[in-house]
């Protein structure tokens, strides 16, 4: 839905591919990173509050919203390399990056793949910090999904679908607040190069078991880089228990719980959200890029390499930070 005084998407080239963006404001960038399935309009009620004061960059992802959906590298990896050449098109070389629920994966890449560009990372209600998951989206990820993704998204079954979910919501009914987000981001799904995407990208990050990755082992590496994570208390995608997790992985973190919130945060209390955000950003230093640091944080390891067999076993799905991250 398009908001009063919401800025028009602008479109960008990079490597043969549309990308499309909005930005607004002046002042230090911020760089939104949205969830599998949505794009810059999950933003909307926070984008021209946060113009106030930063430069907001909020793109749709490759695979996403109005940017092309081709046949390509949907990795963390590849996403975090795409925000890296948008921002050098728009000239920016330094942001705090925040990352929704799948961003927040891609935003710990980003950090990881090019710390010289991240001053501070804001993780919302990110995947990969534990193997819980919504099991709808692990019953997406089983043969025949794809047939029953384009009926769900047929619009007169997602017409019926949005007026249950108002009637659910209304009667404050617990969960409805995310049915709301997941009804969102089936619109646009009956589009079958949409809908592979989303697919593509969503295998690739959970199975029927659960998520497949997580950013655990190398999340050490956020120590002197200013971390905040937000979660909503009702969250039904990601369990906020995974917050603890988040605790453990990045000790120095702050953590923000939203006793009322599920798991879009930014769109149900946006001046909650832009308030602990801004608060953020006053209240930190950015991060400056040492090499000599990263070559001891790295030499030094996680805290768990003492005892890296039994870290394994503890973390089976391990694999490097930012190689995936759901939802």
């Amino acid at each position: 839905m398009t908001r009063r005084h919401e800025p028009r998407p602008q479109v960008r080239v990079v490597h043969g591919h549309r990308r499309a963006f909005v930005t607004a404001g002046r002042g230090p960038a911020l760089l939104l990173l949205h969830g599998l399935g949505c794009d810059h309009r999950t933003w909307s009620p926070v984008i021209s509050r946060l113009a106030r004061r930063f430069t907001v960059i909020a793109p749709d992802l490759l695979g996403h919203g109005l940017s092309d959906k081709p046949r390509a590298d949907y990795s963390l990896g590849g996403y975090a390399n795409g925000m890296r050449d948008l921002l050098a098109l728009l000239s920016i070389e330094r942001v705090t990056v925040v990352g929704h629920s799948f961003g927040g994966g891609i935003a710990m890449q980003f950090a990881y793949q090019f710390p010289q560009y991240t001053e501070r990372l804001m993780l919302v209600a990110p995947g990969g910090l534990g193997r819980e998951v919504n099991p709808v989206l692990r019953a997406l990820t089983l043969p025949g999904a794809n047939q029953a993704l384009a009926v769900a998204a047929w619009p007169p079954v997602l017409g019926l679908a949005n007026f249950l979910g108002g009637r659910a919501s209304a009667a404050k009914v617990p969960g409805s607040a995310d049915l709301a987000g997941a009804l969102a981001v089936l619109a646009g799904k009956h589009d079958a190069a949409e809908r592979d995407a989303f697919l593509h990208v969503l295998r690739a990050v959970v199975d029927w078991r659960g998520q497949v990755v997580t950013m655990n082992d190398r999340a050490y590496l956020t120590a002197n880089m200013p971390t905040c994570v937000m979660w909503g208390q009702r969250d039904t995608v990601i369990p906020v228990a995974h917050a603890g997790a988040a605790r453990t992985a990045m000790p120095g973190a702050r953590i923000e719980l939203m006793p009322m919130a599920g798991h879009f945060p930014h769109e149900e209390f946006p001046d909650r959200f832009v308030s602990i955000l801004t608060d953020f950003i006053r209240t930190t230093t950015p991060s400056v890029y040492d090499q000599n640091l990263w070559r001891t944080l790295l030499r030094r390891g996680r805290l768990s390499d003492s005892g890296s067999a039994e870290a394994e076993r503890a973390t089976p799905t391990a694999q490097a930070m930012g190689t995936g991250a759901p939802a």
